[in-house]
């Protein structure tokens, strides 16, 4: 970091004119290390979400998968548990394929929903 220092009467031009282009040095080095803290802060922050939101869809998808295996379960007793395997995975097939139409069809253009 550059140091003013004062002006004294006996410099000449060339010297104020160098020791400016010193300091407006300086000032921008200083000026690009605290954008570079500032982005580096943000892509933490960033980071840091983006593992909570991946561990909270993890979680997400085993208690999907558990409530899937419980309703299996529990048609099993009912219809049998390879009648029950095939309703619960041809339901949710069902519903993955209304909920990818709904999906496709909002990526048309002109189309805002």
């Amino acid at each position: 970091m550059a140091v003013i220092e004062p002006v004294t009467g006996d410099e000449g031009i060339g010297t104020l004119v160098s020791q400016l282009v010193e300091d407006v040095r300086g000032l921008a080095g200083a000026e690009v290390a605290l954008v570079k803290a500032r982005v580096g802060e943000r892509a933490s922050a960033y980071r840091n979400a983006a593992i909570f939101f991946a561990v909270a869809g993890v979680l997400a998808l085993a208690a999907l998968v558990a409530l899937l295996v419980g309703i299996i379960m529990a048609l099993a007793t009912l219809i049998g548990p390879g009648l029950a395997t095939a309703a619960v995975v041809l339901a949710t097939l069902a519903i993955a394929a209304v909920l990818a139409i709904v999906g496709k069809g909002r990526l048309a253009p002109g189309v805002t929903r």
